[in-house]
């Protein structure tokens, strides 16, 4: 039996191989359908080879118009009981005409990870200053996010360091936020055993969707700062740069010489992370769950990467490789890894204990869906109670309402 209708408002169409987000969305997605919910996805972005085709798992996909009150029409029409904003931009955009025309829809925002979170750090590693909450504070895009995750009813958090943030320096009720993690299956006994075995495992690894800053500055910093060293130790090996969108900053660094090379998008990424034996990620600033880092666990390989790489990721137990912000440490340990079999299945095994305690699919589905059940059965006694989200959608607080309509005037 059919449950009740999801709207999910996209801020671009699933792309699960080109991003992180891409596949936490599948993840959201297919939880939904094995709850029986039926889905509908909307996007006002334009569609791409990239994306799935959701049709094909029983999902409506429908293309909506931005500042156009056909959607409101639209959602009066579908009265979905559940509505998932993905990002906050879209819960800025869409979330006032959802209040209006469907008030019983409990509303959820999937942050993905805090976008002020990773703009002010790279906003203060650009100037060279050290991070620190008072920026935070001060940016006008915190200001945005945290108004967009109180007007909702419930918040997706997807790292324990956001959660702590949001609930200690913003002072946001944990009633309205909810810490749900990327959704994996468990790594059992015979998945492990199907892995190739160190042997069998060539090169260094990267990867990553370049219209994403953090990942960006991370290649250039293997390239000049950690590669050299790894080369000089390792004149054999090779580091393979793979992620969609390719820039031509990204292009141009590559050196075949040097075993430096672009690979580009990855088709069948896991099969990538399963053949590639050390990944690499330097990431210098960012936010959330860094995909390339849990994949590299759900095929065995370890990795190295830094702080802010590794942060909110694995609670108290071992990473499964090495966490170093020095790059010439970075390097060390990158060859250490590569040439030690002792030490890198080691440092696997860490890994299965990381997806199997944290990210475990079974575990963390169903008290998840009861929240929501539980939400929307006392939704007007939750909504009482956050009150700072009321007030936020009061008529006087609604400029991005306002704007839209005057551009909709405008555009006829």
């Amino acid at each position: 039996m059919t449950k009740e209708t999801i709207l999910i408002i996209g801020a671009v169409w699933v792309e699960p191989n080109s991003s992180a987000a891409g596949s936490r969305m599948m993840q959201l997605i297919e939880l939904f359908l094995k709850e029986n919910y039926r889905i509908v996805f909307v996007s006002t972005a334009q569609k791409n080879e990239n994306a799935v085709d959701l049709s094909q798992i029983g999902v409506d996909e429908i293309q909506i118009e931005l500042n156009n009150s056909s959607f409101d029409d639209f959602i009066k029409n579908l009265q979905p009981t559940i509505v998932v904003f993905d990002r906050f931009m879209i819960e800025e955009q869409f979330g006032w005409r959802v209040a209006e025309n469907c008030p019983k829809a409990l509303r959820i925002l999937d942050t993905e990870d805090l976008h002020f979170l990773r703009k002010v750090r790279h906003q203060q590693f650009k100037k060279g200053e050290e991070f620190s909450n008072d920026a935070l504070l001060k940016a006008d895009d915190t200001k945005r996010e945290i108004a967009a995750i109180l007007r909702c009813d419930l918040s997706l958090i997807i790292s324990t360091y956001e959660m702590d943030l949001l609930t200690s320096v913003f002072k946001i009720d944990g009633k309205i936020l909810y810490h749900l993690p990327f959704l994996y299956h468990r790594i059992d006994k015979d998945h492990a055993e199907k892995w190739k075995d160190f042997s069998e495992r060539r090169h260094f690894l990267f990867i990553g969707n370049f219209f994403h800053k953090p990942n960006v500055d991370a290649v250039i910093t293997l390239k000049k700062e950690i590669w050299p060293i790894i080369r000089t130790a390792l004149p054999e090996a090779e580091i393979h740069i793979y992620g969609a969108y390719v820039n031509q900053q990204i292009q141009d660094l590559q050196n075949k010489k040097e075993g430096f090379i672009i690979k580009g998008f990855a088709k069948n990424a896991q099969k990538v992370f399963e053949d590639a034996k050390v990944v690499l990620a330097p990431l210098r600033f960012g936010a959330g769950i860094k995909g390339k880092l849990t994949e590299a666990m759900l095929c065995g390989t370890p990795s190295i990467t830094t702080k802010i790489g590794a942060e909110g990721m694995h609670n108290n137990l071992p990473w499964n490789g090495f966490v170093e912000n020095d790059f010439k440490e970075f390097a060390l340990r990158a060859v250490e890894l590569y040439s030690n079999e002792k030490l890198w299945l080691s440092l696997q095994k860490n890994g299965i204990e990381i997806i199997n305690e944290i990210y475990n699919k079974e575990k963390l589905s169903q008290p998840f869906i009861k929240q929501i059940n539980t939400i929307q059965n006392h939704l007007e006694v939750h909504r009482t109670q956050n009150f700072l989200g009321s007030l936020l959608q009061h008529q006087t607080m609604q400029a991005t309402k306002y704007m839209s309509k005057w551009i909709e005037a405008k555009n006829k």
